[in-house]
Parts: structure tokens; sequence; C-alpha cells
């Protein structure tokens, strides 16, 4: 058996494979539309009878070949590419859940998606329950329901930190007979592959560690193909029952382990149209080469930048899942074997406004609403990206208020270090 290509290898080569006198880089395929000889050739992809591309909203080579490197570094079967990370979690979610259907999600994901689940998807009728990852089996148990269709968390949560236990959580979604679906925007492939550990679905915000240079927003979402739809055919009969706007199509009958992709595309794609421009995978593409590279150096300043903020007197706590006396370390040694990701979160002895003259003190990091990007940036979540959320939601969210995260770039460990220090003095 040929062995599979490293992580580092995928990252480069993976997803576009020229042929002969073709370009060697990825082409930007920036077209609309598609030229097709016969009419009854365009009709057999209009049925989804045959494979091929006759409009950029469904399908374009650029943007499939970014989101098959992806699959294949997730060590998925299909994927797909969206307008944003936020697209990414809808689409993988309302797949498979309608009005009257029930969800679960961790409390610790990110603010937009808990908003998204909590409040967006209620009002089109798909009710979400909120659970705490840290709860024994039963109480997480006790939450599903015979309309239950998905578990949900992040591998490593933004920005709280936590790290899931994914293979935990997948036993008992599959013991519910539903799919575990797992953002992995911040670890990304490089440092965790969550289908190894049992999770059937992958999103991502390609816009942080993957695109790497705050360039591009976009999103994406992957399928393991390893759930069986028809095993649970009552619970999924958007995938297992006919469809009669492609003509009584079933999707798990006609495409077997990629029947998730393709209806999400076939359908809400079509339908929504959340896509994915194919300069913006051209350039997500740019970035995937290097991931491997700039993730090994993010973890390691975010570790260095970790362990001086666990040792300055002036720093009232610090979450890193590096840290040995960390909650979450156990968990990061399982999971996060080659290190985690590069953001930080940590408060300050003092008052909000005291984190608020730390962070306008700051030179080489600046405060910004991106995170997970080459540049070290910062920001104070409970003012600013879940200014949203009641102080209530927050402390559900495991967001307290005094919370500073911040996303440690690849610049040299000690400038960093000397910009938080300075930082602090002038507090």
């Amino acid at each position: 058996m040929t062995k599979q290509p490293n992580t580092g290898t995928l990252c480069v080569q993976a997803g576009w494979t020229p042929k002969n006198g073709e370009a060697r880089q990825l082409p930007i395929y920036q077209s609309t539309t598609f030229k097709y000889d016969s009419s009854e050739q365009m009709a057999r992809l209009f049925d989804l009878a045959e494979s091929g591309y006759f409009y950029s909203r469904l399908q374009n080579p650029t943007c499939d070949s970014v989101a098959a490197k992806i699959a294949t570094l997730e060590g998925g079967v299909a994927a797909m590419l969206t307008s944003s990370g936020q697209a990414a979690s809808f689409f993988a979610v309302f797949n498979i859940a309608e009005a009257g259907d029930h969800i679960i999600a961790s409390n610790t994901i990110y603010g937009g998606t808990f908003n998204l689940f909590g409040v967006t998807l209620k009002k089109m009728g798909v009710e979400c329950t909120f659970i705490d990852p840290e709860w024994s089996d039963e109480q997480i148990q006790a939450c599903f329901r015979p309309n239950t269709k998905l578990l949900f968390g992040e591998t490593i949560s933004n920005p709280a930190g936590h790290v899931c236990d994914i293979e935990r959580f997948a036993r008992i979604a599959h013991e519910n007979g539903v799919p575990l679906i797992i953002d992995n925007t911040f670890a990304t492939p490089a440092q965790c592959r969550p289908f190894e550990w049992g999770a059937d679905i992958i999103v991502h915000s390609t816009t942080k560690y993957m695109d790497g240079h705050g360039a591009a927003v976009g999103g994406c979402v992957v399928d393991s193909g390893r759930f069986d739809w028809e095993a649970y055919a009552h619970k999924f009969p958007g995938l297992c029952t006919p469809d009669e706007s492609y003509h009584g199509l079933t999707y798990t009958k006609a495409f077997g382990q990629a029947a998730y992709i393709v209806k999400a595309t076939a359908q809400l794609m079509r339908d929504l149209g959340c896509c994915q421009s194919p300069q913006n995978a051209y350039l997500l593409n740019l970035g995937l080469e290097s991931l491997h590279l700039r993730m090994n150096r993010h973890a390691a300043n975010a570790q260095a930048v970790a362990d001086f903020l666990a040792a300055d007197s002036r720093v009232a706590w610090v979450n890193y899942g590096g840290l040995r006396d960390n909650k979450n370390y156990a968990l990061s040694q399982k999971y996060l074997a080659n290190g985690g990701c590069g953001v930080v979160s940590f408060g300050l002895k003092g008052s909000r406004e005291d984190a608020v003259r730390f962070m306008d003190a700051l030179r080489l990091i600046s405060i910004a609403t991106h995170v997970a990007d080459a540049r070290s940036c910062v920001l104070h979540p409970a003012s600013h990206t879940h200014r949203q959320l009641t102080d209530e939601q927050l402390s559900a969210a495991g967001i307290a208020p005094d919370l500073i995260r911040l996303s440690v770039g690849i610049e040299d460990a000690d400038d960093i270090i000397a910009d938080i220090r300075q930082a602090l003095d002038a507090k």
C-alpha cells in the first residue's frame, strides 16, 4: 500500500495536479459560467447525472481544487467552500436539521456561532440546547431528544480556549444515532484531525489560520463519509428519501459516501448562494501551502507568551492548553500532540479599564477584530466580538468579563513578549 504523504506535503501538493502543459500554479477560473456543445450534456449536469461545471455558484474549478486539498488534509471524502465560516457552520447544520428539529452544541463555541444557533436558527424552527462540555455523560445524554439531529463542538474554542474531548463527544453522539460536527478552525488539520477521533463532519472558518494572512474571508465544510445515514433514515429524510426538486433522486443511493456534500451543494448552495469566490479560493490556497510551517511557529510563540504571562504578578490568570497546570492540558496532550494554536486568553489584575489601557499601550500587537493570522493582535471579547451577549450569556459561554484574547503571530517571540512587557509597565 502506498503511504499517504505527510501533512506538509499535502499542504503544498494536494488539490491541484496539473496535466502536461497546464499551469503549475492553481489557475483562477474567474468565470460565472461554462460552455458546452450539446444541450443534452447540460441537461445531465442539471439532473446531477453527470459531474461538471455549469455555474460558479454551485461549482468552480478553482474552488473545487482548494476544497479537495482541505478534504485530503482532514482525511475526508469531500468538501465544499463557502463564503465565510458562519456560512459553513450554517450549511453543516441546516443540511440535516430543519424546522421542528433539535440540535445540541457546546456552550463554549464562538460567539457568532452561539448566536446563530441560539437566535437565528430558533427563528427558523431549529431549537438548540447548549451544554457545558465538562458535564458528565449522563448530564449530556439527558439533553438528547427523539428529534435531535447532531452534536456540535469546537476542537479549541474561541475565545475561551477549551479543548473538546472529541472521542467522548463522538461516542455520545453515535450512541444517539447522530453525527458529531466539529469546528476545527483554531487547530487546523496541521495540529488535529478530528475524523481520526470519531468526528463525522468538520467545519472551518478558512479566514483564520488556513488563509493565515487576513486576506480573504471564507469557510469550508468537510465530510468524513463515515456516518451511516441510511441506518438512521427516519432521522435524516433529506438525505435518505427522494428529492422532488431533482426528479426523485435519493442522495444516499445516488452518491454513497459523497451524499452529504452533494446535497449541501445541490440544495443549500443552489438556493442560498453563500459561495466562495475563485479569487478568494486562490488566496486561500496560497495560505494553505505554508499552513504546517506557520502553525508550528504560532504554537511555539504562544507557549512562550503563556509562560511569560503566567509568571507575571500583574496577570490574574492565563488560559492556554500547553500550560501544565491548565485544566485543558491532558486533552491538549491527547488531541494536539504537535502543539495547539496561537490564541492565549488571560485576565489582568484590576478593572476592565486596566485591560483597555493595557491594550491601548501595545505597539507591535494590534487591536483588531481578526484572530489567527501571521500578525499578533488582541481584543477584549466582552467589549468587541461578543458584545451582543449578555453577562449571563458570557458566563454561560465561559467568557470572563476581563478576558483578553491574544492571537500570537509568527513574529519573533522575544519581540512579542517585549511589547507585552512594556504595555504592562505602562498600565
